[in-house]
């Protein structure tokens, strides 16, 4: 069985250790402890939380797209008809194509909050 720290935890949900921590002492996720007494998050209940959690969302978003990413605008290339949109969620930069007139009409620009939300009917999938 694979088990997680905190913070790797923290890392792969997008929160903090502090949430994390906050989260198995309100015993809404499940941890164990090991011989040194640091608390481990087992994969499966990490993964059932993660589940549950995303379809809390899913249900508040009423959207069919199911991969979301929050973050803040970190550039915008306006073109004459187009624009390129840069979104830093988290980790991740998220790149994307969009008209010029939506760029202009959501207000986008460095420092604005923004969600990626992305449908695709390819995913690659790798293991670190």
């Amino acid at each position: 069985m694979h088990t997680y720290r905190m913070g790797d935890a923290a890392a792969l949900l997008g929160v903090s250790a502090d949430t994390v921590r906050r989260l198995v002492d309100a015993g809404k996720l499940t941890a164990e402890r090991d011989e040194a007494g640091r608390r481990l998050i087992p994969g499966a209940a990490l993964a059932a939380y993660a589940r549950e959690a995303r379809s809390a969302e899913r249900e508040s978003t009423g959207s069919s797209a199911r991969n979301r990413f929050a973050g803040i605008v970190t550039e915008v290339h306006l073109g004459d008809v187009s624009a390129q949109v840069e979104i830093q969620a988290g980790p991740f930069r998220v790149v994307s194509m969009v008209s010029r007139e939506s760029a202009e009409e959501l207000g986008l620009e460095p420092g604005v909050p923004a969600v990626a939300v992305i449908k695709s009917t390819n995913v690659v999938v790798e293991r670190p």
